[in-house]
């Protein structure tokens, strides 16, 4: 009985799996059915029916689709054109049931290369592609005839290009994540203003001109779309605009950009024109979705007040947050002898390369930036630890000489032999870790070979002053008197900067000296930049606390002097919190420099 049951479960086994096979082979005879005979080189056209309703007819490589053929999904999506071993490569077109279509390259499935995608509303892109987003040199017209030509990233504005509006107003320049920044020009046609400078997201920000359609000229600077700081006013035919050369500037460069997609509106020559295209527009403006531009640069009637004939005045501006808060005529050509005098007076000499005879100012510079690298890269790999008594003592002091030649434990240079000393170097690099300096940062700022910058001392002291090349940082000589004073304060100075994060006292990143062979000893601070920030400065101030003589003559200010006590003529009304808050921090520096019986 039992051998009878475990033949009949044997024969039953048997024949479920002969039926299943056959329902396996009628199951792939249906999802393949020949529709067409052998081609050339054995190429065939077939139908597959996927479970998901999807269907494929086209050529195949054993079972996946490779060659010409379409696939229908079962919501409505079409593609017709070429296919890689199961993935859309090569030319093809797709059509959605929105009625969106895209005709052009493919590459492992994606959108890549040139192609044009038509969207329902009457949105057209014509350019190219990178995995499935507008990427390169393409060109769009937006459903409300607004059009843009130029560079993209992944899918939005970047780079340069022109912007043109339906209104007729365009926008010649750079872009950044689909907004103007950068340098870029842009032309109302209402009035045919024109504002040329800088943008940061979307808005006017930082130094440019505006030329407005009765031909005056405004030069300043902006902040967020709205003046801010000082500028110059320059009425119709003013004989200092007319040596700018500045009338069809904005037609010169419409001219370099367009026509050119308009004449490489066909694939094959919009290929051969993006990288010319690229060069030209970046080229432009290398030296140096939007909203509707129906704006007005000439926005707070700015020649309305113009009714001098003299075409020698000029109205110096000042604003903040495009409120006029200055204005002063004046007459320039008064003034030209004595700005080119100052010009000369105020010009620095880079110590890059041999732009000026004295050597030994050369070789000190050579020297200073040779010293402060070895010893910051020497010191900045030891572990961080807590500053001790004894890094403030006379004996915290690293000297080491610099021959020419080099030594074991420094290299050769091409300044002179010379001796380097440096003070208390635990606490000073600790001193930038508070201040969160990069070591890197700062060897490279001051380093590094653009060189430094010698200005002229601005007061009666006879110091030397260099300024690194990116501004960041000052780099002062010091009396010995003036060292010893510092390194006396030092310990009070460490503890209140490790008290204050956001202190307003003075950066001090570094203490040296230098001995030149068979020259003076030459002390010197390294100092931070208070006048280096993304904030914009408009006005500089010197507050001594003293009325006598505090003031400076009218015709001596613009926009790079230095004003004094009396000059300051202004009420800042803040918030009760805002105000003790800042007065705190003004506070605690002044009880410093009292403390020590010094300023700072």
């Amino acid at each position: 009985m039992g051998l009878k049951s475990l033949l009949n479960s044997s024969i039953c086994l048997f024949i479920s799996v002969i039926v299943y096979s056959l329902g396996l082979l009628i199951h792939s005879i249906s999802c393949r059915i020949l529709i067409g005979n052998s081609m050339e080189n054995d190429r065939r056209d077939e139908e597959m029916l996927f479970s998901n309703g999807d269907v494929y007819i086209g050529a195949f490589k054993g079972m996946i689709p490779h060659g010409k053929g379409k696939y229908f999904w079962s919501e409505g999506t079409i593609y017709d054109g070429d296919w890689l071993e199961g993935k859309m490569s090569g030319k093809g077109k797709i059509l959605w049931p929105s009625q969106c279509t895209y005709e052009g390259d493919f590459s492992a499935g994606y959108f890549n290369g040139f192609g044009i995608l038509t969207r329902p509303d009457g949105a057209v892109y014509r350019g190219s592609w990178k995995t499935n987003s507008q990427h390169g040199i393409g060109r769009k017209m937006y459903p409300n005839s607004d059009s843009y030509d130029g560079c993209w990233r992944e899918g939005v504005r970047e780079g340069s290009g022109r912007y043109a509006w339906s209104d007729g107003n365009t926008y010649i320049g750079n872009w950044k994540n689909g907004k103007m920044s950068g340098r870029g020009v842009m032309k109302l046609s209402s009035n045919g203003d024109f504002f040329d400078g800088f943008w940061s997201n979307g808005l006017r920000h930082g130094s440019g001109f505006c030329r407005f359609s009765d031909g005056s000229y405004y030069f300043g600077t902006w902040s967020k779309g709205l003046k801010d700081g000082p500028g110059t006013l320059y009425p119709a035919g003013s004989k200092h605009i007319g040596k700018l050369k500045l009338e069809g500037h904005v037609e010169r460069r419409e001219r370099q950009l367009s026509g050119y997609f308009s004449s490489q509106s066909e694939e094959g020559s919009l290929r051969g024109v993006r990288r010319t295209l690229s060069d030209k527009i970046s080229s432009s403006f290398r030296k140096g979705s939007p909203k509707s531009a129906s704006m007005s640069f000439h926005d707070d009637g700015e020649t309305e007040l113009l009714s001098d004939d003299d075409k020698s005045v000029a109205y110096e501006r000042e604003y903040i947050q495009g409120v006029l808060i200055r204005e002063r005529a004046v007459n320039y050509s008064k003034r030209s002898h004595r700005k080119l005098k100052f010009a000369k007076d105020v010009k620095t000499r880079r110590f890059s390369g041999m732009m000026f005879a004295d050597l030994r100012r050369h070789y000190l510079m050579l020297s200073l930036q040779l010293g402060i690298r070895h010893t910051v890269g020497k010191i900045t790999p030891i572990p961080k630890r807590e500053v001790r008594s004894s890094d403030f003592s006379e004996n915290a002091r690293l000297k080491i000489g610099f021959p020419r030649q080099g030594s074991r434990s420094t290299p050769s240079h091409s300044s002179v032999d010379f001796e380097w000393k440096d003070y208390c170097p635990m606490v000073f690099r600790n001193l930038r870790e508070l201040f969160k300096l990069n070591a890197a940062e700062y060897i490279m700022s001051i380093c590094g070979v653009d060189g430094l910058q010698e200005l002229s001392s601005p007061g009666k002291s006879g110091s030397l002053f260099y300024l690194s090349h990116d501004g960041r940082f000052v780099i002062k000589t010091l009396k010995k008197s003036e060292l010893k004073a510092l390194l006396k304060m030092l310990p009070h100075y460490y503890d209140h900067v490790k008290a204050y994060e956001n202190t307003l006292i003075t950066k001090f990143f570094g203490a040296h000296r230098i001995v030149l062979r068979h020259g003076k000893k030459v002390r010197f601070v390294v100092m931070g930049n208070m006048f280096c920030t993304e904030l914009h400065i408009h006005r500089r101030y010197d507050l001594k606390g003293s009325s006598q003589g505090r003031f400076t003559d009218e015709d001596r200010i613009d926009e790079s002097t230095t004003l004094k006590d009396l000059d300051l003529r202004y009420e800042f009304h803040m918030d009760v919190l805002l105000r003790e808050s800042l007065f705190r921090y003004i506070y605690s520096p002044c009880r410093l420099a009292l403390s020590q019986h010094s300023g700072l």
